[in-house]
């Protein structure tokens, strides 16, 4: 039987501003009624507008609880946080409780937005206007409860499904459905809201919901269902699942991989987007929310807040796309930029690459230095150098999202966005689940694709197989999606957690000799812990002693 528990009511979010100024005439934004929102189309699409906040986005807005973006890299193996935002902290060190999790639980603000979704769904068909408008936004906010719940259970596992808004009246009773429960539904309400939604959108509804969205997170969705963590018995059933899904997502031709400037792939508009969550600098308060602030060196003025570990800079291999721990790869560890896969060149800013435009970094040249990264001990985005408070511990920073093709010192960052789905991680879903029903040539014929477009020089043989196969698989994973969110999960869904986030995170340190040559001491960063039960986040104590839910396991 299942447990009873006890949710609580949020209630209405503000509604933000319409687009119809001869509604906002008639009475102040902060005195609407439910009645009028309900009877008015462009109100409605306000409120929808503002359930979007689910989604994640690429502000640091420090403790936001909604969004762990850049978090979710420092709480894994591929980052390292020199600030300690979002409380990743507890996740790194093992001593995760109910009752730490500060910031970096999301049960509360996540209910919330289901519950204002449910609120919406209730009341849309019986708002006057237009049926295209009133289907195309029920399909957005349809796809955004399927994301709330995504995003619950990937944290916490089976979750209480509630569908219909809560009002002061209601008693509040529920049950927590299993996981498979949960799946089942999120996938039916991403067939309903991909029923209801264009493949894409208009160039100027960029970053809206679309089909093409709504089965990317079905197929991500299902993926995980598969995975080790949601399916011990290794049932082929569930991974045919998760390859009819992401083969859904090809198969609507609407998308290709971008083949342009790598880099551009994370700052530009392109081909390859399926769903981004936009930021507008309009909104931003200062340069200090700005992507390239808090991520580039302390040299250039930034914060090296989010700093790439030595962990993933050995995840990238070589060129000709060998591991570098293959004997045969040529790989030095005392030279250890040369020869690198082109995404290490294009990811990551490492000491003696050029980084940023020279106009906009006149003051390094001031000093006889350039745009090159000086991370070698007394450099000038070392421990010794300027800003001293903001050098990377590693060494390294990410290039990744970064736009420098403006000055991020004096100017509000421009429009970026964050990618919630894209081709490539459909690509390597779905190669992900072919190689476990046992079709290896697809399996390597789309992560082929991948590694082609990336620029690495030879393609995987067509001999891989079984375990070296499954490793290229999560590796390519790693390399192709470092700072995108995924390592977190997938390192949980894969039921290796326990060994990856079980060993130090490393970083480098270099010396520069009297000879111009340098010397490379690979170092301890971090002592990093993980327990079995962190395989899920617990349901805060709170919730827990307001509702009795049973806990998860082990805390």
């Amino acid at each position: 039987m299942k447990n009873k528990i006890f949710i609580c009511c949020y209630i209405l979010c503000a509604i933000i501003t319409s687009c119809k100024k001869d509604v906002l005439n008639k009475t102040p934004l902060d005195s609407y009624t439910d009645q009028s929102v309900w009877s008015d189309l462009s109100l409605a699409e306000a409120f929808a507008n503002n359930l979007s906040n689910v989604l994640p986005n690429a502000e640091h807005n420090w403790d936001n609880t909604t969004n762990r973006t850049w978090a979710l890299s420092s709480a894994t193996d591929e980052a390292f946080n020199k600030f300690d935002d979002y409380n990743a902290s507890v996740m790194n060190s093992g001593s995760l409780t109910p009752d730490n999790l500060g910031v970096f639980d999301i049960w509360a603000p996540t209910y919330k937005t289901i519950q204002n979704c449910n609120i919406f769904l209730s009341k849309i068909d019986n708002v006057p206007g237009d049926q295209a408008r009133r289907n195309g936004l029920k399909g957005e906010v349809t796809y955004l409860r399927a994301y709330a719940y995504f995003k619950l259970t990937r944290d916490y596992g089976g979750v209480p499904l509630i569908t219909k808004p809560f009002d002061l009246n209601s008693d509040f009773k529920a049950a927590r459905n299993s996981y498979d429960e949960c799946s089942g539904f999120i996938a039916s309400e991403l067939d309903k809201a991909a029923a209801l939604l264009p493949v894409q959108q208009g160039s100027t509804s960029y970053g809206r919901a679309t089909k093409g969205a709504a089965l990317a997170l079905k197929s991500t969705l299902l993926l995980y269902a598969a995975s080790p963590q949601w399916n011990p018995t290794n049932d082929m059933g569930k991974w045919q699942k998760a390859s009819d899904a992401a083969k859904a997502v090809i198969d609507l031709n609407a998308f290709q991989l971008f083949n342009g400037n790598y880099a551009d792939l994370f700052t530009t508009k392109n081909s390859e987007l399926i769903m981004v969550r936009e930021t507008n600098k309009q909104y931003m308060w200062s340069a200090f929310q700005g992507v390239e602030v808090f991520l580039s060196p302390s040299g250039f003025h930034g914060w090296a807040s989010f700093a790439p570990s030595q962990n993933l800079v050995d995840a990238f291999g070589t060129a000709d796309g060998k591991d570098v721990t293959d004997p045969t790869s040529g790989y030095n560890p005392q030279h250890p930029y040369v020869n690198r896969d082109p995404r290490f060149y294009q990811d990551i800013v490492f000491d003696g690459r050029p980084y940023g435009q020279p106009a906009f970094c006149q003051d390094r040249y001031g000093v006889g230095s350039t745009n090159v990264a000086e991370f070698y001990e007394g450099g000038l985005d070392s421990p010794q150098g300027w800003d001293k408070w903001n050098n990377s511990v590693t060494r390294y920073t990410f290039r990744k999202y970064c736009d420098t093709t403006y000055n991020f010192n004096s100017e509000t960052q421009t429009n970026k966005f964050w990618i919630v789905s894209r081709l490539s991680e459909i690509y390597l879903n779905y190669a992900e689940a072919q190689f476990y029903l046992g079709n290896n040539a697809t399996a390597i014929q789309y992560l082929n694709l991948i590694r082609q477009r990336a620029g690495v020089k030879n393609l995987l043989s067509s001999a891989l197989s079984g375990a070296a196969l499954e490793n290229k698989i999560r590796n390519e994973r790693q390399v192709e999606l470092c700072l995108e969110g995924h390592r977190y999960y997938d390192v949980r869904r894969w039921k290796i957690a326990d060994v990856t986030e079980n060993k130090p995170l490393m970083g480098v340190v270099i010396t520069k000799n009297g000879n111009g040559s340098k010397t490379y001491n690979y170092t301890q960063v971090q002592t990093r812990a993980f327990k079995p039960q962190h395989y899920l986040l617990p349901i805060p104590t709170s919730e827990i002693n307001r509702t009795k839910l049973v806990q998860n396991t082990g805390y």
